[in-house]
């Protein structure tokens, strides 16, 4: 799976995991919402701060947010 894909995936059930909306997410981020949203649907290649910024917000470290996206049946 492309690294961007799973980058979105991971960002997407973290930030849903924490009942935030990309606006909110984006604030804690200090990132623009429009610019959560490509992410998340893998439109953007993100630099290393800006994955570096998603880890923070989003409490985990940033391997979490790369790592090949667990199955999980919802």
């Amino acid at each position: 799976m492309e690294i961007r894909v799973r980058l979105s995936i991971n960002m997407r059930r973290l930030r849903q995991s924490k009942g935030w909306s990309q606006e909110e997410f984006a604030h804690e981020a200090g990132l623009h919402r429009t610019y959560v949203s490509d992410l998340e649907r893998g439109a953007r290649n993100p630099t290393i701060t800006v994955v570096g910024k998603l880890a923070i917000a989003l409490g985990v470290k940033v391997g979490e947010l790369l790592d090949e996206p667990c199955e999980t049946s919802a």
